[in-house]
């Protein structure tokens, strides 16, 4: 799977990638900044302005204007924000390439912002932050971070807090934009039954009335040399006392970003841990145990740090147990206990392409794949290229990853359950 990057006068990049045979296609629109980009007191200003770009722009004023527009061509749409980028989307098929222009650009570019829409706004904002309070499964994550990364931006809550949304006013969303919003600091991937040429014509057509921004943002003002470095010496825990049928928790150990050049062997590692149903934490913890429904392991990063982390939701009786058995394995794995053998390294290895081959057949997960990369990486790599990255892992590889992440001073625990006593969770975690 190839693509093309250009870069137009203003600094917009485009990725194109073409996929042929498909009749679909789906438009992004990226920009780099997320709430790790956040003064405190507008905590949650990138969530909230995510939702604000489909109250209405001028072609189209209200909410239902723009969602006709999107419906009348079959199109769906939606945006998402994390910690370090916020993105928009509009996948339909390829013939309305134009009209998923028309809108997106429309709403990402010149939102209304009405005082009223946002008062309004305030409410659903802040209604779903309860519903994620009252989702432990959902919370978890949250909680993980808010101890791992501390004080630090990264420990925040993406949608901020109560207090923060209900102080953000049209001003904010203003200079906010000012500060991020600008063609250096986006990028526009279209992923589909689409070429090059084409997509660049719709691209100076409703792109063209953005202008350079000369300012200095937020990030390169209060964050600039400021990248998050742990100073952790001993294992972390944090717990959400909360009433709880069970006890929701992650376990795990902080890494390294984005761009480690060993990440490849983290996501294999990772496979072999709590992957699919015959991973190791899979077996241990929920079929020979009966300790959960759902346990998982999985890679996280950001640009500068991540981790890996192990979510079960677990039986409140038992969930030292767990935590007791995943404790084992992590520390199995990196001490040679219980060694990798050259089986489940070539079924991770198989699990981890099959997954990337699914994802790549549809085209918002093709643009996503390739936007994520543009936005933060110096060098992206195809589908192709990955595999090979995957293909080339060793079992020295995995030894030595497990042997680096696998320690105390890089642990965490958060859990959220109908507990009191942190007692004993903490001394599994000294022990």
């Amino acid at each position: 799977m190839d693509y093309k990057l250009r870069t137009t006068p203003s600094g917009l990049k485009v990725v194109t990638v073409p996929m042929s045979g498909l009749e679909s296609a789906t438009l992004t629109i990226w920009v780099k900044t997320g709430s790790r980009n956040e003064e405190k007191k507008v905590g949650g200003i990138s969530h909230f302005l995510e939702h604000m770009v489909f109250k209405g722009s001028p072609k189209r004023p209200t909410a239902k204007d723009i969602s006709q527009a999107v419906d009348a061509i079959g199109g769906e749409f939606n945006a998402a924000t994390s910690k370090d980028w916020t993105n928009f989307y509009i996948k339909a098929g390829k013939e309305n390439l134009e009209t998923a222009f028309d809108v997106l650009s429309d709403m990402v570019l010149n939102p209304l912002l009405k005082p009223d829409e946002i008062e309004r706004e305030k409410g659903t904002i802040i209604q779903e932050i309860r519903m994620y309070e009252d989702t432990p499964m959902m919370r978890i994550g949250e909680v993980f971070e808010s101890l791992a990364f501390g004080k630090d931006p990264l420990g925040r809550d993406t949608a901020g807090t109560e207090t923060s949304v209900r102080s953000i006013k049209k001003d904010d969303f203003i200079r906010y934009r000012k500060m991020h919003y600008y063609p250096k600091n986006m990028l526009v991937t279209v992923a589909g039954g689409v070429n090059e040429a084409g997509v660049l014509k719709l691209v100076q057509k409703y792109f063209d009335p953005i202008k350079p921004f000369k300012g200095v943002s937020f990030k390169e003002e209060s964050f600039k040399g400021q990248e998050f470095t742990s100073k952790q010496k001993a294992p972390g825990f944090k717990l959400q006392t909360k009433k709880s049928e069970q006890a929701h928790l992650i376990l795990g150990f902080m890494g390294e970003g984005r761009g480690y050049p060993k990440r490849f062997a983290q996501s294999v590692l990772s496979v072999i841990l709590g992957a699919g149903m015959s991973s190791r934490l899979f077996i241990e913890v929920r079929e020979r145990r009966g300790l959960a429904y759902s346990v998982r392991t999985s890679t996280d990063k950001y640009q500068e740090v991540g981790y890996m982390g192990t979510y079960a939701g677990v039986n409140v009786a038992k969930a030292d147990e767990a935590v007791k058995v995943i404790l084992d394995q992590c520390y199995g794995l990196a001490s040679g206990k219980y060694p990798v053998t050259p089986k489940e390294l070539l079924k991770a290895k198989g699990y981890l392409r099959g997954n990337l081959a699914l994802a790549l057949e549809d085209t918002r997960d093709v643009s996503g794949f390739f936007g994520e990369q543009h936005l933060f990486l110096k060098k992206v790599l195809t589908p192709e290229e990955i595999y090979k990255k995957i293909n080339d892992v060793t079992l020295e590889d995995i030894n030595l990853e497990a042997k680096k992440l696998f320690t105390p001073s890089r642990l965490n625990l958060a859990v959220i359950g109908p507990f009191k006593d942190e007692k004993k969770f903490v001394q599994l975690l000294r022990s």
